[in-house]
């Protein structure tokens, strides 16, 4: 981050109150992420992490696509995960939830498998092959993570994340990038 200079930071402060908050105003509308930090924090009062987690949560329920919907493919549900990743994101940007983030993110890829493993397996490798590296990328992202948190948060995720793992060493396409990228079988804490 650029810091400012000095003689401009002191003239922006002898600024006339009115005049610095519509510059304030301006400037604001060019950062959505900070807006979306400030209306947490100033007017839900940052209090409700826990509440939008768990609403962040019964969407991607409600919207991932079921099983057995026609249309899915591997890559329309990595395009699906992707848009969901950009969700849990933007909550974390906001609400600076940590274990939310390996949370969520754990239980939209456990139960990505968990609706469409079926599909998964019926297209061959190759029709795999954007899905699977994305998958565990993202696992293995979660699993540094999740070593960051404390360990009584684990017990929030630990059933998704070993039956992702599970699943990801169960799936052909996945298993063998999973070994080289050195994912346990399971955690337990």
């Amino acid at each position: 981050m650029r810091k400012l200079d000095e003689q401009l930071k002191a003239a922006v402060l002898r600024m006339p109150v009115k005049e610095k908050d519509k510059l304030l105003l301006r400037l604001l509308l060019k950062d959505q992420k900070l807006i979306r930090r400030l209306i947490f924090e100033l007017l839900e009062g940052g209090e409700t992490r826990e509440e939008r987690a768990q609403e962040l949560r019964e969407q991607i329920v409600q919207k991932l696509p079921k099983t057995g919907d026609k249309y899915i493919t591997p890559g329309l549900l990595l395009l699906e995960l992707r848009f969901w990743n950009a969700r849990i994101t933007e909550h974390v940007q906001a609400t600076k939830d940590k274990p939310g983030e390996v949370i969520l993110t754990t239980f939209l890829l456990s139960e990505a498998f968990r609706r469409h493993i079926v599909m998964l397996r019926s297209f061959s490798d190759k029709r795999n092959d954007t899905f699977a590296p994305y998958v565990v990328r993202r696992t293995a992202m979660l699993l540094k993570k999740a070593a960051l948190l404390h360990e009584d948060y684990f017990m929030e995720f630990r059933s998704d994340l070993n039956e992702l793992l599970q699943a990801i060493h169960n799936f052909r396409p996945t298993a063998l990038l999973a070994q080289q990228a050195d994912l346990p079988l399971s955690m337990e804490y």
